[in-house]
């Protein structure tokens, strides 16, 4: 198992804006999430919901920009930024780091999403 391939491949379904798909393919059944506001989901079935529930609010990406991703042993961190359009006539900008952890398998077990800007710099 290749943590560098697999991430390298989860980031570019993230960058071009599939993160349904890169959930469905990268997180393992029993994955945890936890965002910087403290909501967490427990499996890959709340994973998926919560994500939907995101992808529905976004009415068009404007950009979504890698910057970059370290690895080291099972982790790997991951560093973006998103600008979305959102349903509701409003915009999103935010800076994120994206802390993950591989099992033996290849698939995420516990992402962790870090909050850094909501300002374009």
């Amino acid at each position: 198992m290749n943590i560098k391939s697999l991430v390298k491949d989860l980031d570019t379904l993230v960058s071009q804006g599939f993160m349904i798909a890169a959930v469905e393919q990268f997180f393992a059944d029993n994955v945890i999430t936890l965002d910087y506001k403290g909501v967490r989901t427990n499996n890959k079935v709340q994973a998926l919901e919560k994500m939907q529930a995101i992808t529905d609010a976004v009415g068009k990406i404007n950009s979504i920009t890698h910057h970059s991703t370290i690895t080291d042993g099972n982790v790997s961190i991951s560093e973006f930024t998103f600008d979305f359009n959102l349903t509701r006539n409003n915009t999103i900008y935010w800076h994120e780091i994206i802390y993950r952890i591989w099992n033996d398998k290849g698939l995420v077990i516990k992402e962790k999403y870090f909050n850094s800007h909501k300002t374009k710099i």
